[in-house]
């Protein structure tokens, strides 16, 4: 194996070997499953300790892109495109502006799949629907239950047979989980407002869109149902201004 330089700069060794090695496999054209240099290869290669490729290494196989097979040493795997994100989004260090956002990507990412659903519903989907909504908790003003709101939701993203989108539902709902308790005194008085205007979308109603096989009416009433979301992230951007330019005029 030929010699792999190393800088001295300010990123840390790990941080050098690590991209040192990605590089590797790109300029080698490597592929899912063949086979990798040993630790003790890459530590003369790259002139570092041993514990520093470790180190490295440990992050590729943490993100699935190196695993050990017995017998055949390391080799390069299929990561999960998602699994890194996974492993960091965690809703307890996240700014407001991120939880708003991955809020705004989840709306976007489900009307913008409207289509596919229609496209590959089944009449078994359909009743897997409706069991869900069956035994479904539904508490006042359109507020579910977080396993009713991630069964029926999940199962949508479920019909499309994309598994990253699908994927992409187990990791955000905790986040959705943490921003309905979080901010519930901005949620719960827009959800009486929709209730009293008569624009609450439940998911039974959403059901029977999907029955009648009418999707510019489901579209229409999927985006009612996340209105909810959209009024507070306007108000609550807006009340943030505010109180900035509060602070900027004192």
């Amino acid at each position: 194996m030929e010699r792999l330089k190393i800088q001295n700069n300010s990123v840390t060794l790990v941080d050098q070997v690590e991209d040192k090695l990605l590089s590797y496999f790109r300029e080698k054209d490597l592929r899912k499953g063949d086979a990798i240099p040993n630790e003790m290869e890459l530590t003369v290669s790259l002139g570092v300790s041993r514990s520093v490729v470790r180190e490295a290494l440990s992050r590729l196989k943490m993100m699935g892109i190196v695993e050990t097979r017995t017998r055949r040493g390391m080799i390069l795997s299929e990561p999960s495109l998602l699994g890194g994100m996974k492993r960091v989004v965690d809703p307890r260090i996240l700014s407001e502006d991120t939880l708003f956002d991955i809020l705004g990507f989840r709306i976007v990412l489900e009307i913008g799949i409207c289509s596919e659903i229609f496209r590959k519903i089944t009449p078994a989907d359909i009743d897997s629907l409706e069991e869900i909504v069956n035994v479904g908790i539904m508490y006042e003003n359109n507020e579910y239950a977080p396993f009713s709101e991630f069964a029926f939701h999940a199962k949508l993203y479920k019909i499309t047979g994309n598994k990253t989108i699908a994927e992409f539902q187990n990791i955000i709902h905790p986040v959705m989980t943490f921003v309905k308790d979080k901010f519930q005194e901005f949620l719960a008085p827009i959800n009486i407002q929709l209730k009293e205007e008569g624009r609450i979308v439940t998911h039974q109603d959403l059901l029977q869109y999907l029955k009648d096989g009418d999707e510019d009416g489901y579209r229409k009433a999927l985006e009612e149902h996340f209105e909810v979301y959209r009024i507070f992230v306007n108000r609550k951007n807006e009340y943030n201004a505010a109180m900035k330019n509060g602070k900027d005029n004192d």
